[in-house]
């Protein structure tokens, strides 16, 4: 039998990673009420920024780009959110629970989708390039032992907030905000998919 044909029957390829694998399978984000410092910094950060570029990104354009927010951006956004909310007359709590990681979270990545004018490559691709991207920071995170969530929220998608206080700009999109720092504790995991019902095996 060759070497296809046992892969297609189950077996192991040779360059499996185990490592790789079994983070994938046990991965689990933290809150990020639970991240508190130090957080990666400098070259740490860096590579962390590094590996999450390595996504996919049909046409090569890189459609996405970080803004790392330090601490006075993460506080002077909080402040404009806050104004913010009450201007859209959300409720005050629904304000405090969506500013308050922004006070408190030791760093935050916003992840922006910046699409490029291509004839070959739609728009959707790559804003789905940009949430890889995205997804790749956070595992990079967890994969390298800091705690790390993946968060939107109202403040994502408010086009003014996002212009104002990040300079997006018109046909920029706010993927998520990363959170990154140091969690002492793993939460309970959460109900998985049950792969049998959303898949169709089709011969």
């Amino acid at each position: 039998m060759s070497k296809t044909e046992e892969s297609a029957k189950g077996a192991i390829p040779e360059g499996r990673n185990e490592g790789a694998v079994a983070f994938l399978k046990t991965r689990r984000s933290r809150p990020a009420k639970m991240l508190h410092p130090p957080a990666p910094e400098g070259e740490a950060l860096r590579e962390l920024l590094t590996m999450a570029a390595r996504a996919p990104d049909h046409g090569k354009l890189e459609p996405w780009r970080f803004i790392v927010m330090g601490p006075e951006t993460r506080a002077a956004f909080a402040d404009a959110a806050e104004a913010r909310g009450r201007e859209r007359g959300l409720e005050p709590a629904r304000i405090e629970k969506s500013v308050s990681g922004f006070r408190t979270s030791p760093l935050i990545v916003a992840v922006v989708a910046s699409p490029k004018p291509s004839d070959k490559v739609p728009g959707i691709e790559q804003i789905l390039s940009a949430a890889n991207v995205a997804y790749g920071l956070l595992n990079a995170a967890l994969a390298s032992g800091w705690g790390a969530n993946w968060l939107t929220g109202w403040m994502a998608h408010d086009e003014p907030l996002l212009a104002e206080t990040l300079g997006l700009k018109e046909g920029e999109t706010l993927v998520g905000f990363i959170h990154i720092g140091t969690a002492d504790r793993t939460p309970p995991d959460r109900p998985r998919p049950d792969i049998d019902a959303i898949t169709e095996w089709r011969p």
